[in-house]
């Protein structure tokens, strides 16, 4: 800890001291706790810097450091407790965040006994870990010595503390307050905005329906006029009612909150579609995060992408179902979010079906959905829809209880040779990464028949996550194959007979390059079927959007040297792009490209092109690809380079002809102002029939 003042030396060496002026008594800034003593193991060794490994983002501390007793997790238990004061000032006051429970609390002892005592906020998931201004009134206690002890002894959700900057003081510090609004729903304004200030302080919102909690969230809801963006709440199942909108712990003078308003449509600018590093042909969402794609499945003459989604900000939080649907797999539209985290907790990652012989009783022909609740440990929970828009959750959920406290992402299909649904899970269980397998007649009643195992926890993530499992045809023919993976994208090859998947070869790699795709799915249900994948890509986004959606690929099975393998191939509708014929690449000039690199290459050669201004380059000595500052190994038969490029406003991807090699790059975002392909080393190609197609927007 920095050196705080003469009067707290003078307290570790006498047990006591006066303060003649308003101090900080303790900052929490240094690597150690000074002369505060620690017990158990939840506070460490001394002040966290921040955000603790697998929690969720701490904000509202002051400086770098404060007290944050997550170590471990939640499970973790500990005493800190500061060198004996005088109480000498008024107020102390203090930032205070973490759980709301009895044994996760400061105190304020006086001759051993609790004199006064503060906690954290939150009991439930979905929670939000930001520190906030408290204060004791101190002065009836003026002369008294007394010690400050900051107590975890809860193992449970929420099983931590967080305190900073306690700072003896004249004045009480600004508390914040709940405030309180009433809203009359109007049908012809069902939309609620919420004013968004990026990287601000974030509050819990909720919304009642009388006593009866209908919606929460956490956002940095704007505290000034000064608003980046607006989050949008759909209210239209309430039209005529009357709700009471709640902001828990607001400051006193915040305007953000009177700026909540209702409006006849979702939040949108004339910029929206056309922002400077919004993709032009990937999917991103309007406004706010995504990530994992969910529930992809053909209905009813569309293509529907469910996806991991924050509409309150442009980080992760607050996890919706959001929705797209397409008639061509290649022009999207946004829908209105379809799940809404509720008192089950976050709507987490799943996936979909169409339920053709009623077998839930749901209707004829539901596209019935399975997610991830993560309240009261992680469930599975189904909901459905019978036109494609409207979705009632499962009033007997969750389907599949919490296993352990890692188990999440379902993906359902019907497996048609035993007659029975399948789902696999991820669970991690007994220090390994595994997919559980179950079986069901009915999507409701569900036993477990198998495990796959991949690598253990820690050591690698080989089935970690987002699983996925699927038959295709070897080459095309007769002869098929099951594969699995999860969320690198690493898989296996193997059979399976509805019940236990047996792998030929295992921990494959999917991407040359694994870094920008994460938690790829496929589609069900696919009208001719094909497997079609799309993978959430890390494409960074603007002021109000986050992420985005890899192209979609259509899988295969290929028989090679080493054995069968996954290909990845541009889906053939992606054709529908393509404003006009292929030019070799000297006479390409536009934004959006498709490249055929078509080339041989003379023996020890390199030859490279410039995407826009992206270097792409060839070795043929080394039989490597150079893709901006990305290099892999990427073999090819007699010379021949085949590549298909696809460059956007930000990422690229590249594909071999044979699809055994894919290698997608999020980072890349080309100057604006170069819209040229250039060839470097021609002289090291025979046989060039390098060309280029330019492409139009999807919006």
């Amino acid at each position: 800890m920095r050196k705080l003042l003469a009067a707290i030396v003078m307290t570790a060496a006498m047990s006591s001291a006066v303060f003649a002026e308003d101090t900080v008594f303790a900052d929490f800034e240094g690597n150690d706790y000074g002369a505060w003593k620690t017990s158990g193991t939840a506070f460490g060794d001394g002040p966290a810097h921040g955000t603790l490994p697998n929690q969720m983002t701490v904000s509202g501390y002051k400086g770098r450091g404060l007290v944050n007793s997550y170590r471990g997790g939640d499970n973790s238990v500990g005493v800190l407790t500061s060198p004996e004061f005088q109480i000498a000032k008024p107020y102390i006051n203090f930032l205070i965040g973490g759980g709301g429970h009895n044994d996760t609390v400061m105190e304020l002892l006086v001759e051993g006994k609790a004199m006064r005592s503060a906690r954290g906020e939150n009991v439930n998931p979905g929670g939000s870990e930001v520190l906030r201004p408290e204060f004791w009134d101190v002065s009836e206690l003026n002369g008294k010595k007394a010690v400050i002890r900051i107590t975890d002894r809860h193992t449970g959700g929420w099983g931590h503390i967080n305190v900073d900057h306690i700072v003896f003081s004249d004045s009480p510090a600004t508390r914040f307050t709940d405030c309180t609004r009433a809203v009359t729903v109007d049908a012809s304004k069902p939309y609620l905005w919420v004013p968004i200030k990026n990287g601000g302080e974030k509050f819990r919102v909720e919304l009642f329906d009388g006593s009866k909690p209908i919606h929460y969230f956490d956002a940095e809801l704007a505290t000034t006029a000064d608003a980046d963006w607006q989050g949008t709440l759909n209210l239209a199942p309430y039209a005529g009612k009357n709700l009471r909108i709640t902001v828990k712990k607001y400051p006193e003078d915040g305007t953000g909150f009177a700026a909540i308003s209702m409006n006849a449509a979702p939040y949108s600018t004339p910029q929206d579609y056309r922002e400077t590093r919004r993709a032009q042909f990937h999917f991103q969402p309007r406004h706010g995060w995504n990530n994992d794609p969910n529930g992809l499945c053909f209905f009813k003459g569309e293509w529907h992408l469910f996806f991991q989604y924050n509409p309150y900000g442009r980080n992760w939080g607050n996890m919706h179902w959001g929705h797209a649907v397409s008639k061509d797999l290649v022009h999207w539209r946004e829908l209105d979010v379809a799940l809404y985290q509720d008192e089950s907790g976050m709507m987490f990652s799943g996936s979909a079906a169409i339920d053709r012989n009623n077998t839930a009783g749901f209707g004829n022909n539901a596209q019935v959905l399975i997610y991830t609740a993560t309240g009261g440990g992680s469930t599975q929970c189904l909901a459905y829809s019978l036109d494609g828009r409207n979705y009632t959750k499962y009033a007997g959920n969750p389907v599949v209880g919490n296993i352990t406290a890692g188990n999440r992402d379902p993906k359902i299909f019907w497996h048609q040779p035993s007659g029975q649904w399948v789902l696999v899970l991820y669970i991690n269980q007994d220090g390994y990464h595994t997919i559980g397998i179950f079986n069901s007649p009915n999507l409701k009643d569900w036993t477990r028949t198998g495990t796959i195992r991949g690598d253990k926890s820690g050591q690698g993530n080989f089935l970690y996550e987002c699983p996925d499992l699927f038959e295709l045809p070897v080459d095309g023919g007769p002869e098929t194959r099951w594969v699995v993976f999860g969320a690198s994208g690493a898989y296996a090859v193997g059979t399976f007979d509805g019940k236990t998947f047996t792998a030929e070869a295992e921990r494959l790699p999917a991407y040359a390059d694994a870094v920008a795709y994460y938690a790829a799915q496929s589609f069900s249900d696919a009208p001719d079927g094909r497997r079609i994948l799309v993978p959430w890509m890390h494409l960074e986004g603007e002021a109000s959007f986050n992420q985005g959606m890899g192209l979609p690929q259509e899988l295969g099975l290929k028989r090679t040297a080493a054995g069968i393998r996954l290909t990845h191939t541009p889906a053939r509708e992606l054709a529908k792009l393509r404003d006009g014929d292929a030019v070799p690449f000297e006479n390409f000039s536009g934004e959006l490209v498709e490249a055929i690199v078509d080339c041989r290459i003379r023996d020890g050669e390199t030859v490279g092109f410039k995407f826009r201004g992206i270097p792409v380059s060839y070795d043929s000595k080394t039989g490597t690809l150079a893709a901006d500052s990305v290099r892999v190994t990427w073999p090819i038969t007699d010379g021949q380079l085949k590549l298909t490029v696809y460059l956007d406003r930000v990422g690229m991807e590249i594909f071999s002809a044979d699809g055994l090699n894919c290698l997608p790059l999020a980072k890349v975002a080309p100057n604006p102002a170069n819209v040229k392909i250039e060839t470097e080393n021609a002289a090291g190609m025979i046989e060039n029939r390098n060309r280029a197609y330019r492409l139009n927007r999807i919006w």
